[in-house]
């Protein structure tokens, strides 16, 4: 009775169905479907990637510990305020919403934004999501001179952070408001 090892059934097994195309057990499906899988993920992967401070003007001031934060109505996106807020504490900077105009005379520091909201259908998802294009920070001092200013941009050929969280797209151009360095 000859003894086969699992190795050489699988081989025979392959031999098989090459030479009997009819009878194939090998099917070219599950190497289609692993490559339409793997350009999914690899599109996900782009799609929630890192993001960048662009543009960043930065004179120097004396070091914040405080900042008012102008909420802005024409920016229809509820996540931006709570992310600025979240990365400014995360540079130790206390901050608070106020609507446009409302901030105490006591702010020396405040920050205004503007943002561009599109619309899209996420890679793995079922519907509209909106998204940040372009968001733009300016961090100004009690009299309306502007200390620093920086920018997030979506890039235009590859859409890098396209689904990225508001967070995280904004995090590096709080951290180049704030200290200048954009990288």
């Amino acid at each position: 009775m000859p003894f086969f090892k699992p190795s050489h059934k699988l081989l025979a097994l392959a031999a098989v169905a090459v030479v009997l195309p009819g009878c194939s057990v090998i099917s070219p499906a599950p190497v289609i479907e692993l490559v339409k899988a793997t350009g999914a993920v690899a599109v996900s992967a782009i799609s929630t990637g890192p993001s960048s401070a662009k543009n960043t003007v930065y004179h120097e001031h004396k070091a914040l510990d405080s900042v008012c934060v102008e909420y802005n109505p024409l920016t229809p996106d509820p996540e931006i305020a709570p992310a600025l807020q979240a990365e400014l504490h995360n540079h130790e900077i206390e901050s608070r919403i106020y609507e446009e105009g409302g901030a105490p005379t006591s702010c020396k520091f405040r920050i205004t934004y503007t943002a561009d909201i599109e619309w899209g259908t996420p890679t793995f998802g079922t519907g509209y999501k909106s998204y940040i294009r372009d968001a733009t920070l300016t961090l100004r001092d009690e009299n309306g001179t502007v200390l620093s200013s920086s920018a997030y941009s979506l890039d235009g050929t590859f859409q890098m952070g396209k689904w990225a969280t508001s967070r995280s797209k904004l995090a590096p151009v709080v951290t180049a408001l704030v200290t200048g360095f954009d990288h």
